[in-house]
């Protein structure tokens, strides 16, 4: 990576989650992520409504060059689901 880390630190509530997933809306308008399960460090059980924080840093573009594998899997995946609704 090209660029020194500046860790952000940013808050948000739990407004989702599932079997695999939360998902977490940021205060501040600052957006929406919703990461595996096995990702989240907690001592309680989930409920929607909680609050969460995380340390975050800037995501970098490492090149110009797309990945075709990954490419491929999305557009099949896009197919796939095109199917299933038709």
């Amino acid at each position: 990576m090209k660029y020194g880390d500046k860790i952000i630190y940013m808050e948000g509530i739990i407004v989702d989650f599932d079997d695999c997933s939360v998902s977490v809306d940021f205060k501040g308008r600052l957006g929406f992520l919703k990461v595996p399960k096995r990702m989240l460090i907690t001592d309680y059980p989930l409920e929607i409504g909680l609050e969460v924080a995380m340390n975050m840093s800037f995501i970098e573009v490492l090149s110009d060059e797309v990945n075709e594998k990954y490419l491929s899997n999305i557009q099949k995946n896009k197919d796939k689901r095109r199917k299933m609704n038709v």
